[in-house]
């Protein structure tokens, strides 16, 4: 059985497992909550609408796992 996916919470950076139900990646009910106050206060939001040729270079990855990986990032 795999290593639970560790990852540090959006908001206060505390460590926890990707998946925790039911507040996963963040660390805890407040985290969340806070994070979705910030994407109703617009402090995040989606710069452009996403169009078809930003999905093109992952057309090829075999699975979404390798989506994960850090040197798939733009």
């Amino acid at each position: 059985m795999p290593k639970p996916a560790k990852v540090k919470c959006p908001i206060c950076g505390k460590e926890n497992d990707f998946f925790a139900d039911p507040v996963g990646p963040f660390c805890s009910k407040r985290c969340k909550m806070v994070d979705l106050g910030k994407w109703f206060n617009e402090d995040y939001k989606v710069s452009e609408p996403l169009r078809p040729e930003h999905f093109a270079e992952y057309e090829n990855l075999e699975s979404g796992e390798d989506l994960d990986r850090p040197e798939h990032e733009t």
